[in-house]
Parts: C-alpha cells; structure tokens; sequence
C-alpha cells in the first residue's frame, strides 16, 4: 500500500449508531447513501467547535466538531433557476418551527439561517436530486439533531463544482486548507456572532496516533507537531493491516476504549491485545486520550512524505463515512 502526504489509510466504512426514521445502522458508503439517510457519531469528538461542510455535487452535509467528523446526511439543495449558492456563510438564526414567509407559510422544522434572502438548513423533502427553491433540505430526525449542537455564529460552507476537491469531498478529518477556511469565517464575522465554542469554551486538541509495522514504530501527533515517538512490539506475527480506530465513551461512565471504524468486533480487540510499545510512550499517550481521538494502524512505512503536521488526515478511496 503506497502512502503520500494526504492520504494514509483506506478506511473501510464507519459503524453508525442505530436512529429512527432513515439512520443508517451498517456499513455504509457516502455515495451509496439513499435520499434521506444519515450517519450520526457524536461519541466521536464529545467537545469543541462545530463546523458543517454542504457539498453541492455529492448532496451530502458534513458536520465536524473540533475537526473530527461526527456525521454525514443526504440533503436536496436548490433546483435549476433556484440554485443554492456556494461560499461561507455563519449560522444568523434559529428557529425550530419555522415557516416559510415566501412559500405559503411551508413548514421548514428545524431551521439554521444562513442568509437574510431566504437560504437555510432545515427538514424537508429529499427526493434524490436538488429539488428545492434554494434552501438545503435535510432528514426531519437529522436535522433535529444537527439542530441541537448549532448555534448563532456557527460556520458552513457551501462547496460547489469549481470549488476544491477537499472542499466537495471532504474527509473524516478537517485538512489544514479546511480549517483554515473556517477559521477565516470566523474571524471576519460581525464580533458580536462569533460562536463561543470557537473562542472561550474548553476544546480537546487534535490528537493521533499512528503505528507502522513496517517501521515498528508508532507516533502521536497532536495538531500540528510530532509529540512523542516509541517502539512498537507485535506479537503474533508481523502484519497489522491498515485499520483505523476512534476512542469512543460507550457507556455514558466515561470509560473509553477504542472502537474500529468499519470493524467486526473480537478481532479488532484482539489486534490491539497484540501491540505494545514502551512506558514512556504509554504516558505520553495517556496524557492525550480524549474522545474522538484517532489510532491508525498500517503496514506502510512511516516516512517524512507520508504525513506533514495538519495535513494529516484520514482519508477513505471511497468516501465511506
């Protein structure tokens, strides 16, 4: 498996919680997702700001909290002559059992604005296609939650087709040029809009960690630096495959453990039973360990080209959630 700089691992697809109405409760890639389905992973990064990503040419919104993606949704954006615009935009208002004052009074449940012209994330009717007068309609039981961790200054963007690729396509993981982006709305907003979960509120960083069976080395990242490296033992033989795994609360007690994303249960708990590394490491590790954080297992070596400080994002070949 060759690895480049934007690309680690081919994740397979992630485990999604079961929900009423149209949630997704197996494996499940993006683009397969049919009209009305979501993916809803809160556990995955339990604090930090909130970012939501539209993509246009998928018809799927992203939402990511302190970088980390916690969900995906089908969405219907904007027919042809009422075309939903691209760029960035912060949350103005919210309004659960909001009414349409152009359209007959339309209910529009669960309403985020994002313009003052009448462009908004709400609940609507997902036929498979862009089909709205330029809104971005959501699932009902989506958007109510989406609805719960938004607030007035929240920053979305609306990718469309002569945008980035990262930007149309985005990852499990906020890229450095994302987040950025975000940082921007932010910054040139109105002072008095600005999220407080962007500013004051207490926010895990961004940490990983990353284990080479080839090098027989495994690091932790954390945001942009190298924090600590340490040698990896394998026991059982000298293959690990290339899995990725998310450090998830599964009990409501604060107990964490690590969960595989697309993964099948005793087997990926015994693969972690089969590595160890040194105490140093260990602490260093520990002193990290935040819900949400990322392990990635590869059989590919590490090597300066294979990941560079914010770049390092995981990324699925086939947009799997």
């Amino acid at each position: 498996m060759s690895i480049d700089r934007r690309t680690l691992i081919l994740a397979a697809g992630a485990l999604a919680l079961a929900r009423p109405a149209f949630a997704i409760t197996g494996l499940e890639a993006i683009e397969d997702m049919k009209p009305g389905e979501f993916t809803w992973h809160p556990e995955r990064a339990a604090k930090g700001p909130v970012a939501v990503i539209v993509s246009l040419p998928q018809q799927r919104v992203h939402v990511y909290r302190n970088g980390i993606r916690i969900a995906v949704s089908t969405c219907s954006s904007g027919k042809p002559g009422h075309e939903t615009p691209s760029g960035v935009f912060v949350i103005l208002e919210k309004d659960r059992h909001h009414k349409s004052s152009t359209y007959s009074d339309a209910p529009m449940p669960n309403m985020n604005r994002l313009t003052w012209s009448g462009i908004a994330l709400h609940a609507g009717n997902l036929p498979g296609y862009p089909a709205s007068h330029g809104c971005v309609r959501l699932p009902l039981a989506f958007s109510d939650d989406l609805f719960s961790i938004t607030h007035l200054g929240t920053p979305v963007i609306i990718a469309g087709e002569g945008d980035p690729f990262d930007m149309t396509h985005p990852g499990m993981v906020l890229d450095a040029y994302q987040a950025g982006q975000f940082a921007d709305i932010v910054a040139s907003k109105d002072s008095k809009k600005h999220p407080d979960d962007w500013a004051n509120a207490e926010t895990y960083p961004v940490a990983s960690v990353i284990a080479s069976s080839a090098d027989k080395r495994v690091l932790l990242i954390e945001n942009d630096e190298q924090v600590a490296e340490g040698p990896l033992s394998i026991s059982g033989g000298k293959s690990i495959g290339n899995r990725v795994f998310v450090l998830q609360s599964t009990d409501g007690s604060g107990t964490l453990q690590w969960a595989a994303i697309g993964g099948s249960g005793a087997n990926d708990a015994g693969l972690l039973a089969r590595l160890t590394t040194s105490n140093d490491f260990s602490a260093a590790m520990k002193a990290k360990l935040h819900p949400g954080m990322l392990m990635v297992l590869t059989d590919a070596p590490l090597h300066p080209g294979s990941r560079s400080g914010r770049d390092f994002v995981v990324m699925s070949g086939d947009s799997t959630s």
